[in-house]
Parts: structure tokens; C-alpha cells; sequence
């Protein structure tokens, strides 16, 4: 038997090895290899905990944890083959000192020894590995855009004021603070809604820093959107000042015009705001009274002060000022005498300093009164008449003169030396003419 098997043993080897070539060959007809490549083939690291014991975080550097895969296999393998059958698998506890760590291709549930290659475009992943930090920051809110025409943002907030960031130590440093915005272009009503928070460095500037996480990926925003007008602020004035002075008239208040807001309804009656006169009392005043008021508590109720920077406080002021007098001269070619009774001479008896007139009120007003125009009117005839003189003997008489006063310059001020009627006494000298 054992001189059978052996028999021709080298025969038999070759016909074994012929029909191994032949089997290869037969199986390279029905079934040859392709190569086929696919791309975005991400890389999963396993085992990252143990760099979180360490408190440690990392972050994938230049995008090595995703390769282009090419695999050669035969093509009833490559026929069927998806992206999701790739498998890139990269270790942690495998990290070098460099860190970086190998990647291992395989294909989901097919055994390496039924494809001939896989590999990648590159063999490693390169991590930067840093101490893992944390800190907290401020969280700053604001708007973008504008509101409708004819509204205003009243307020935005966020609410809270603080989130937490963590990451690598490095990445954490650059940040300063946390901001969220709401864009109100064209809005008119109010918004209530969550905002994810965008991180920026001292100098403003927005940081993208994907292996830096936070507390909270959002927060909740509140932005009141109210309707707004000018008005005038409207004071009152009450009292009479001290003798010897008078008030001007003249009310000041600043600012002189505010802004209000709140709904529609609530500020479309609103035309001014009020202050009540007790606020500016000149009772005896020998000057300027001023005072200050907080116009918060004249405001309508559901109305409010539209700007922010103004805490509501406007300065009133009465003017109070002296009596200011003047005094006009009349002299003989400022009174006109008619009716002088024939055969008569007449002529003014002036006496020292002229016939005077005392104009005052306030400075303005009496420094307008036009001196020039001012005249006095004696009617002898008629006055001698109304005193039964038919024959009057010389000397002296005192007459009334009637005093014309410009109407349009007198308002404010008064007149000392005339009567309420405006005579004045004025004395004329009467001589007879002698006969030729």
C-alpha cells in the first residue's frame, strides 16, 4: 500500500500544483479583482476615556480622522460594497509621543484573507492633546437690525448672565465673553425666544473652537418691542413774586421734549405731559425759582419713558426779575395847545426837570415803549368853558392834558403821572394882549 501511494510521487506533485494553478486561474475568469476607492470614510477613536481620567481633551488636527479608502478585492466582494461596510478605527491607548495614532482599515463583516488590499490616503490620526480647562464667562445680549417705523426696542435680555465653557486650556484662554442677538429688522412686536451663544475674544472677535463645549446650548431671550412719540413736557407756575419784582412769564424746563413708548393704545392720547403748578411756586420770589422734578409720576399709567439714559428728571425755571422804571421828560413842543382864546397869549410852565412820565414794568417791555411817540393835548377853550371863564385874567392855570400813549407798547408795563383817563395836570400861563 505504502509503495501505491508514493508511486510516481512527483507526478502526482505536479498534477496537484497543475491543479491549484488551474482552480487560481478558473477563479480569476469567473471572479477577477477591481480596485475601487471611497471617500469621507470617517475614522472612530476608541478608548478616549482614558484621556479624560487624565484631564485631558483633544482635538483632531487638519481633518486626519477622515481618509479616502482604497480597496482592491474581487469584484463579487466590490460589487456590493458601501461606504458604511468601511470600517478606520483609531486607538487612543495606541497614542505615540507625538501624538498621533495609527488607523486600521477593515471591511465590515467580509475576512481580510477574501480581498486582497485596503489601505488609506493616510495612516495616522494627529491629535493635539491639552490639559482640559474651564472658566466662566459673562454673557452679553443684544439686537440687530432695525425695529418698524415708529417702534423702539426697549429692552433685550438674556436669562442669565454667566455660562461655563470647557475645552483645551489654550482654546479656553482666548475666550472673554459669551454673546447672544436677536435680529428685530422689521419687527413691532415683542419676541420671546432660545439663542444659541457665540463665543469672542477681548477684541471682538468671534472664535470658532469646536472642542470647546459649554454648560448650555442655548439661552432664553426676552426682547420688548413698544411703540414710541415725542412730546413736550408742559410745566405750570403758580405764586406772585416779592414786592418791587415781577415774574417774566417765561417758563423753562429741560429738556423741553422726551420720548415716551408703550403700546399704541396707551400713547396715542398722549399729546404733552403736565407738571402741576405747586412744582414752581414764585411766591415771593426775588429771582429765579427752579426746581427739580421727576416727570416719571406724571406719565399715564401703561406709559413709559422711552430712553433708556434718561432717569426721568427735567429741570423747571420761573424767571422772576426787578421792576425796571424809566422815566419820559415831556417838554413844550411834546404837548400840542389848541382852542387858546383870542386875544391871549399862552406858554407852558414847565416845571424843574419837565413834566415826567414813570414807565415800569419789566425791562423788555419798557425799554420797547417808544418815547417819540408820545404827546399831550390841552384844549384850552374847552376847559375854560367847563369852568365858566369867559374872561380869564392872567396868570397862571392848571389844565388837564390828555396823554397819548402807543396801545401796542403798554402791555405789561404801567404808566406813573397820568390818571387811569391818561391826563395829565400840566400849568399854562395866560396873558391878556394889550389893544393897539
Amino acid at each position: 500500500m505504502k509503495k501505491k501511494i508514493f508511486h510516481n510521487w512527483g507526478l502526482k506533485l505536479v498534477s496537484l500544483l497543475l491543479a491549484v494553478v488551474l482552480w487560481f486561474v478558473a477563479v480569476q475568469i469567473n471572479d477577477p479583482s477591481e480596485t475601487v476607492t471611497f471617500s469621507g470614510i470617517p475614522v472612530r477613536l476608541t478608548n478616549t476615556e482614558l484621556l479624560e481620567q487624565e484631564n485631558k481633551v483633544y482635538e483632531v488636527m487638519d481633518n486626519t480622522d477622515v481618509v479616502r479608502v482604497t480597496i482592491r478585492a474581487p469584484k463579487s466582494i466590490t460589487g456590493d460594497l458601501r461606504a458604511s461596510d468601511i470600517v478606520a478605527v483609531a486607538d487612543v491607548s495606541k497614542l505615540t509621543d507625538i501624538n498621533t495614532i495609527a488607523i486600521s482599515y477593515s471591511i465590515q463583516g467580509i475576512s481580510a484573507a477574501r480581498y486582497d488590499t485596503i489601505r488609506g490616503d493616510h495612516e495616522t490620526v494627529r491629535l493635539n492633546v491639552e490639559e482640559r480647562a474651564s472658566k466662566w464667562i459673562r454673557v452679553l445680549s443684544q439686537t440687530t437690525g432695525e425695529v418698524a417705523e415708529g417702534f423702539l426696542v426697549m429692552s433685550a435680555s438674556a436669562d442669565q448672565n454667566m455660562i461655563q465653557v470647557t475645552g483645551p486650556e489654550s482654546a479656553v484662554e482666548k475666550i472673554s465673553y459669551a454673546l447672544v442677538e436677536v435680529d428685530v429688522s422689521g419687527t413691532s412686536t415683542s419676541m420671546s425666544l432660545y439663542v444659541e451663544p457665540k463665543l469672542f475674544d477681548a477684541d471682538g472677535n468671534l472664535l470658532e473652537l469646536p472642542a470647546v463645549s459649554t454648560n448650555v446650548s442655548s439661552i432664553h431671550m426676552a426682547v420688548e418691542i413698544l411703540a414710541w412719540k415725542e412730546v413736550p413736557v408742559v410745566p405750570g407756575v403758580m405764586g406772585t413774586p416779592a414786592e418791587g419784582y415781577l415774574a417774566t412769564g417765561e417758563l423753562d424746563c429741560d429738556p423741553t421734549v422726551v420720548r415716551i413708548a408703550g403700546a399704541l393704545v396707551a400713547i396715542a392720547g398722549v399729546n404733552s405731559i403736565s407738571v402741576p403748578a405747586e412744582q414752581l411756586d414764585i411766591t415771593g420770589a426775588t429771582g429765579n425759582v427752579v426746581n427739580i422734578v421727576n416727570i416719571k409720576e406724571y406719565l399715564k399709567e401703561n406709559v413709559r419713558l422711552a430712553d433708556s439714559g434718561f432717569n426721568g428728571r427735567v429741570t423747571l425755571t420761573a424767571y422772576v426779575e426787578p421792576v425796571y422804571e424809566r422815566t419820559i421828560v415831556l417838554r413844550r413842543d411834546d404837548f400840542d395847545f389848541v382852542n387858546i382864546p383870542d386875544g391871549y397869549e399862552m406858554e407852558l410852565v414847565e416845571p424843574e426837570g419837565g413834566y415826567k412820565l414813570t414807565v415800569s414794568g419789566l425791562e423788555e417791555d419798557v425799554s420797547a415803549v417808544p418815547e417819540e411817540t408820545i404827546r399831550g393835548r390841552a384844549d384850552i377853550g374847552a376847559w375854560l368853558a367847563e369852568e365858566n371863564i369867559e374872561e380869564p385874567e392872567d396868570g397862571d392855570y392848571r389844565i388837564p392834558a390828555i396823554i397819548s400813549l402807543p396801545e401796542d407798547a403798554l402791555d405789561g408795563v404801567s404808566v406813573e403821572g397820568v390818571s387811569t383817563n391818561r391826563e395829565m395836570t400840566v400849568i399854562v400861563r395866560l396873558m391878556k394882549l394889550e389893544e393897539i
